[in-house]
């Protein structure tokens, strides 16, 4: 994977998350939550991204921006069939008007991250729109995702691992003639 291809995310570079061996109890509307990820408020340079492509390290990068303000909404599939999840999302995404929406393969076979890029959308729309999206999607396949933006998790759990290979990328310039 290249650069480029992890711009296509826009990441929060200012800091990342690292996992650990230990884990936190973090109660969150009467639940439960153990967090095996750290914090660590450093850039996130190409040499931890390296790390973390030759797997030495797990990176994580978080999906909320200062302001409450989310980039992107994202499906994390964990599945057994992740072309036939990519097909019907985005057969939906498109029907929807989303047009740009990168996937990219995570670290177990069959792990998708559909990334779709909405731009600076507020945290609260953000969840409107991953919750839409999550149910329109269900109507075609079993739901075998989470959803982020996520209201149901704590704000610091709505992170994500770096993706390691890109599976599929639209940029919606090749079709949305024919919309």
């Amino acid at each position: 994977m290249t650069p480029m291809d992890l711009k296509l995310i826009k990441m929060i570079t200012n800091h990342y998350w690292i996992r650990t061996n230990g884990s936190d109890k973090v109660n969150f509307n009467g639940r439960t939550f153990f967090n095996k990820f750290e914090r660590v408020d450093k850039m996130l340079s190409s040499s931890v991204i390296k790390d973390h492509f030759d797997k030495k390290i797990e990176v994580a990068h978080s999906l909320i921006r200062p302001g409450n303000k989310v980039e992107n909404i994202v499906f994390d599939y964990n599945g057994r069939d992740p072309q036939r999840f990519y097909h019907r999302a985005q057969l939906m995404l498109r029907e929807e008007g989303f047009i740009n929406f990168t996937a990219y393969e995570s670290k177990s076979k069959g792990h998708l991250h559909l990334y779709v890029h909405k731009g600076h959308t507020t945290l609260q729309e953000g969840y409107q729109i991953a919750k839409s999206l999550s149910t329109k999607l269900s109507q075609k396949l079993p739901t075998q995702w989470k959803m982020f933006p996520n209201p149901d998790i704590p704000p610091e759990f709505n992170i994500l691992v770096l993706p390691y290979e890109v599976y599929a990328k639209e940029r919606g310039a090749s079709w949305a003639k024919h919309m």
